[in-house]
C-alpha cells in the first residue's frame, strides 16, 4: 500500500467505519439502558409477570408452562420466569446473568437483546430475550447501505483530489528529468499543493533560462575563439614562408591581442557570478568613482573625436564591491564612446532616485532596435546595424557590467532617446551605520 491515494482512501473508509461502529455500539448502550423504563413497555411486562405468576402459584409448573408458551409465540421471544436468584422455575437453568444490574461484556451487547423485569416484592423475575441477531452487522438495514455508499464516493472524492495534483507533478519531474525542459506542473489551485507545483514550475522556468543561455554562451564562445585561432594559424604559415614576416608578425599580435581581451572578458564574467561570500563589501564614494571613470575614458574618447560630459554628479555613498561598480560603470561609458558619432558627445550623470543611486549614460548614436534592448546585455550579442562586429569588442561589455549591478541587487536597462541609446544603472544604497551594524553582527557571530 504504497500509493498515496490508496493510504488516504483507506484511512477515512477505515474512520468513517469505525465511527459508524463507534455509533452504533453507543446507541445500542443507550437503548438497552432506557428502553425498559419507557412507562407502556413497563406496564406490558408488569402484566406478563402477573399472568404467569397467578398461572405458578394456583397451577404450577404446568400451568405455568401454558402461559410461558404463549408468551414466547406472541412475542417472538424467549420467556424465563425465574426466582429472585435468576433461576428457571420450569427449567432450572441458570439465567442470573440477564438480571437487572448484572455486567454483560460487550460482545453479549452485540448479542441478543435481554429485557428482565422483577416483581413488586422482588420474589420472582420475568426475562424477555429478544430474537437472536444475525451476525455483528445486526445494526446495519438497506438504508445504511446508501449512506455507506455516499461516504465511499465523498473519500473517493477526496483523495482523487488530494493526490491528483502530487501525480500530475510527478509526471511533469519525470519529464523534466529525462530532458523535456518545457514540462510544467501548470496548477491553477490555490492551496499548499498548488503553490509546490508552481514553485516546481518557477523553477523549472530558472533552470531552462539558465540551460538555454550556458548553450548559447558556448556556442558564442566556441565561434568566437574559432576565428582568432585559425587566423592565428594562417598567419603563422605565411609567417614561416615570407621573407619580410614583421607585417605578419604585427597580424599575430593583433588576434594574441584579441584572444587576450576575449579571456579578460570570460574572466571578469566569472568573477561577477562567483560565490557571494566572497565579494568585497567596503563603503565607497559614487561620485568619486565616477568622476575618475570619466577622466579615465576621456583619451579614448579624444581617439574617437568625441569628448565626455559630466553633466549632474550628485554626491553619493554606499556600500559594495569599487571594482565590480567601477568595471560596470566603465564599460558602459566605453561602449557608448565605441558608438557615438564624430563630433558628438557622450553624456554622464549621477543622481539619487528612491534610495537609489542612478548613473545614466547616453550617446547621439544610431539607437538599437527596441527587440534587441534587452538582448544588448547578453553575452556576445551584437545589433545587425551600425553596432556590429567591426565596430569592435568580443560583446561581453555590457554583459559584465549588468551582472556586476545585479550583484548589487540593482539593475541595468537601457532605452532609445532619438538620436543615441541612454544605459541606466540603478543601484539601491545601502547606509555606512546600517553596513557598520551588520559588519558588527558578524563579528560577534564570529
Amino acid at each position: 500500500m504504497r500509493s498515496l491515494f490508496t493510504k488516504i482512501l483507506v484511512w477515512f473508509l477505515a474512520t468513517t467505519f469505525i465511527t459508524s461502529l463507534g455509533v452504533a455500539i453507543t446507541s445500542a448502550l443507550i437503548f438497552e439502558a432506557s428502553e425498559p423504563r419507557r412507562p407502556p413497555f413497563l406496564f406490558f411486562m408488569a402484566r406478563q409477570l402477573d399472568e404467569a405468576r397467578g398461572a405458578w402459584e394456583s397451577g404450577g409448573a404446568p400451568a405455568l408452562a401454558k402461559v410461558i408458551d404463549r408468551l414466547r409465540h406472541s412475542d417472538r421471544s424467549d420467556v424465563f420466569f425465574t426466582d429472585a436468584a435468576g433461576r428457571d422455575l420450569l427449567t432450572g437453568k441458570d439465567y442470573s446473568r440477564y438480571l437487572p444490574g448484572t455486567p454483560r461484556p460487550l460482545l453479549g451487547i452485540l448479542g441478543r437483546r435481554p429485557l428482565a423485569h422483577p416483581s413488586a416484592d422482588g420474589r420472582y423475575v420475568l426475562i424477555l430475550l429478544g430474537p437472536r441477531r444475525p451476525g455483528p452487522f445486526w445494526f446495519l438495514r438497506a438504508q445504511h447501505l446508501w449512506v455507506l455508499a455516499l461516504a465511499v464516493l465523498l473519500c473517493y472524492g477526496l483523495a482523487y483530489h488530494l493526490t491528483s495534483p502530487v501525480r500530475k507533478l510527478q509526471r511533469a519531474v519525470d519529464r523534466f528529468g529525462r530532458g523535456d525542459f518545457s514540462a510544467r506542473a501548470g496548477s491553477r489551485r490555490g492551496d499548499e499543493l498548488g503553490e509546490l507545483a508552481r514553485t516546481f514550475d518557477q523553477m523549472a522556468d530558472r533552470i531552462e533560462t539558465l540551460l538555454t543561455a550556458e548553450r548559447r554562451l558556448l556556442l558564442d564562445i566556441s565561434h568566437e575563439l574559432r576565428s582568432p585561432l585559425a587566423r592565428l594559424s594562417v598567419a603563422v604559415e605565411l609567417a614561416r614562408s615570407d621573407s619580410d614576416p614583421k607585417p605578419t608578425l604585427d597580424r599575430i599580435q593583433r588576434e594574441a591581442d584579441r584572444l587576450n581581451e576575449l579571456i579578460g572578458g570570460l574572466l571578469e564574467v566569472t568573477r561577477a557570478e562567483g560565490d557571494p561570500a566572497v565579494k568585497r563589501r567596503e563603503p565607497l564614494q559614487l561620485d568619486e568613482l565616477v568622476s575618475q571613470i570619466v577622466d579615465n575614458c576621456r583619451i579614448e574618447a579624444t581617439a574617437k573625436d568625441c569628448s565626455l560630459r559630466l553633466l549632474h554628479c550628485e554626491e553619493v555613498d554606499l556600500v559594495g564591491d569599487a571594482e565590480l561598480l567601477r568595471r560596470a560603470i566603465e564599460n558602459v561609458v566605453r561602449n557608448a564612446i565605441r558608438y557615438a558619432p564624430h563630433q558628438t558627445a557622450v553624456e554622464i550623470s549621477l543622481a539619487r532616485q528612491e534610495q537609489a543611486a542612478v548613473v545614466l549614460v547616453r550617446d547621439y548614436g544610431p539607437g538599437v532596435p527596441g527587440e534587441s534592448l534587452q538582448r544588448i546585455f547578453d553575452p556576445f550579442y551584437r545589433v545587425d546595424t551600425a553596432r556590429g562586429r567591426n565596430s569592435g569588442g568580443v560583446g561581453l561589455g555590457l554583459s559584465i557590467a549588468r551582472r556586476a549591478v545585479e550583484l548589487h541587487g540593482g539593475k541595468l536597462s537601457a532605452r532609445n532617446v532619438e538620436p543615441g541609446l541612454e544605459v541606466a544603472l540603478r543601484i539601491p544604497l545601502l547606509r555606512i551605520e546600517h553596513f557598520d551594524a551588520a559588519r558588527q553582527r558578524e563579528k560577534a557571530v564570529g
